[in-house]
């Protein structure tokens, strides 16, 4: 990725953060088994500061989207502290396979980290399961699609915690897995999951700022099939 590359990602700059259009299949951060990833050209989004900006959160290889960094310390400080208390509003949109139960409803299920000699992945376990984490999900159906394979739907979701895989377990939990998300129980190919947007109070005195991202190419065709116009 070029400097020019990811500039062109921003999608909102001000003085205490910047909101980037993630692109799919790059990883945020260097794993144990090195590689490409975001942080490695976040010096090119120093725009006139001292420092590379920082990640104020995290998003899956895979998924594409709004992330937000912080450009200082002191702001990374406050970026931390609104993620924390809850105060971002964060949307995704997702194709699944399946049908969703309702056209709008909450998912409301603790997860849990299961390791073993293949890896781990997350599941959704009994409340009050001991080291497992309450978690929150509002979802509404905004299409539905027949296909040869099945039906498939456009969700919107809301995520009210920010667990590890939350809207990829939760999905599947409800028996509408995403396509792309073999691991969960989806059809194989390109995660269909966008952080479509995202808002924070990030000045008492303002309205909340935010940013939205473009849909990606890989999306565009299961969410017309879905209704989506293309806006």
């Amino acid at each position: 990725m070029k400097p020019e590359d990811i500039q062109a990602r921003v999608l909102y700059r001000d003085a205490l953060m910047l909101i980037i259009d993630k692109p799919a299949g790059l990883p945020v951060h260097a794993g144990p088994g090195g590689g490409d990833n975001l942080e490695r050209h976040f010096d090119a989004l120093r725009f006139g500061l001292p420092r590379a900006p920082t990640l104020a959160h995290r998003l899956d290889r895979d998924t594409s989207g709004c992330l937000i960094l912080g450009r200082h310390p002191k702001a990374l400080r406050k970026l931390g502290k609104l993620f924390q208390e809850g105060r971002v509003s964060k949307t995704y949109w997702a194709v699944v396979a399946g049908s969703p139960p309702a056209e709008e409803g909450r998912i409301e299920a603790a997860l849990f980290k299961r390791t073993n000699r293949n890896g781990w992945k997350m599941e959704v376990v009994p409340e009050g399961t001991p080291d497992s984490q309450a978690s929150v999900t509002d979802y509404r159906v905004r299409g539905r699609a027949e296909t040869p394979d099945g039906p498939i739907a456009w969700v919107e979701l809301n995520p009210r915690t920010g667990r590890t895989h939350q809207i990829r377990v939760h999905m599947a939990h409800v028996g509408c897995p995403l396509l792309g998300d073999p691991a969960y129980g989806g059809p194989a190919g390109a995660l269909h999951l966008h952080s479509r947007g995202i808002s924070l109070p990030l000045y008492p005195s303002r309205d909340p700022v935010g940013a939205e991202a473009p849909v990606p190419a890989h999306l565009r065709a299961a969410l017309k099939r879905c209704g989506w116009a293309g806006e």
